[in-house]
């Protein structure tokens, strides 16, 4: 079983990184960009023995105790079979 985190700036949190990409894209000549946002995909292997339920909640314990800073950042957890 497999979990996806995917972490990314709340709104509203200043994004230096993302700007930074929509200037470089704009300056390549991608006109159509008004903004970016860069964030992080984790992928976790966990033990095929758990239930989707029980993995979701695990996974999401760790985005609070250590995968997202969660004053600034939000994450979306996924569990593909």
């Amino acid at each position: 079983m497999k979990a996806i985190v995917t972490v990314g700036l709340k709104p509203g949190v200043l994004d230096v990184q993302g700007k930074a990409v929509a200037g470089a894209l704009k300056d390549l000549g991608f006109g159509a960009v008004e903004d970016a946002r860069v964030g992080k995909v984790i992928e976790i292997r966990l033990d095929g023995n758990l239930d989707p339920d029980t993995a979701k909640a695990q996974v999401t314990e760790m985005c609070e105790k250590l995968l997202a800073n969660t004053v600034i950042e939000s994450y979306r957890v996924e569990i593909a079979g």
